[in-house]
């Protein structure tokens, strides 16, 4: 620290007396010497030395012609290293999300072995039940690494060719209009016939305007026992207490798996390619009567044509 601010000292003078880059110089020239005084083969530096160069570094552009000590890079490295450690000490770990115990990954390795038809809201409804806590998300994550019995995607695809006709499907789709609003489709179609039950559009999606459509969707059950349904915000615990009330069962399809909801998704793409890719819609009526007759024909051809059947 002393042989630091005694070459500071002496050059203080300086500075009143030659121009700005002269004085730097000579207090640059002055921290060598005191290095060199030292009297050792291969001068070791500071903390001190390093902050006084790295600093200088910045104030300085003629740092690197009077440097002789050390490398001009190796004072870059040392800007760099104080770089990453200041930034290292501004990430530093302040709580965050808890980390899953070992007892409940075992848990959750058992019951999946065990339940091999259970998915991840089943098995974490279990594990509430137990008093632990858990996200759905994270128990989903940890039965990917599950050997499980059978196929998932064979049971889902088995489900929907045995209750075709008994299922309903409903699902969201966004569309951009001319003044850069974005106007949200929601429609419920009849996986069996490829039949749009209701459609309608609106700018702000809320439950309470999912619950009103299902009301107009299905104002008497009929023989539709189920209605499959992503995991979409906005069908939250509401929208699914009214269909469990009218008496059909939902189906929610697994975290980031569109193909289970494959004849929904398959309308969308199939409307956007050929109305919405062409047309850009002014305001929110405008949708309401060609999207839903825009492919009838086309998917009444293949339900024709369906080997399935």
């Amino acid at each position: 620290m002393v042989r630091f601010i005694l070459p500071l000292v002496a050059a203080i003078r300086v500075f009143f007396r030659s121009r700005c880059d002269t004085a730097l110089e000579i207090l640059a020239l002055r921290q060598q010497v005191a290095v060199l005084k030292r009297k050792r083969p291969r001068p070791l530096l500071s903390p001190w030395d390093r902050l006084f160069w790295t600093t200088l570094r910045r104030i300085w552009s003629g740092w690197a012609k009077v440097l002789v000590v050390v490398k001009p890079e190796t004072v870059v490295g040392w800007h760099r290293s104080g770089f990453r450690l200041f930034w290292r000490w501004r990430s530093r770990r302040r709580g965050g999300r808890p980390e899953t115990t070992a007892e409940i990954r075992a848990l959750i390795r058992r019951v999946a072995e065990e339940n091999p038809t259970w998915g991840a809201p089943k098995i974490h409804g279990e594990l509430l039940k137990l008093g632990f806590t858990t996200s759905e998300r994270t128990v989903a994550r940890y039965l990917r690494r599950v050997g499980r019995r059978g196929d998932p995607g064979k049971r889902w695809l088995t489900f929907l060719a045995n209750h075709r006709e008994i299922i309903a499907a409903l699902d969201f789709f966004t569309v951009p209009t001319v003044t850069f609003k974005l106007l949200y489709g929601f429609f419920v179609i009849e996986p069996g016939r490829r039949r749009i039950l209701h459609f309608n559009v609106t700018q702000h999606p809320t439950a309470e305007w999912v619950v009103q459509q299902l009301r107009e969707a299905f104002p008497e059950v009929g023989q539709l026992r189920y209605v499959i349904l992503d995991r979409d915000a906005k069908f939250n615990t509401d929208v699914l207490a009214f269909l469990k009330a009218t008496g059909l069962k939902p189906k929610q399809t697994s975290i980031q798996s569109p193909w289970q909801n494959g004849i929904a998704e398959r309308w969308v793409g199939s409307c956007r390619c050929e109305l919405l890719d062409q047309v850009i819609p002014l305001k929110r009526l405008a949708l309401r009567q060609p999207v839903p007759n825009a492919n009838a024909g086309r998917f009444d051809a293949l339900h024709a044509a369906d080997p399935l059947r």
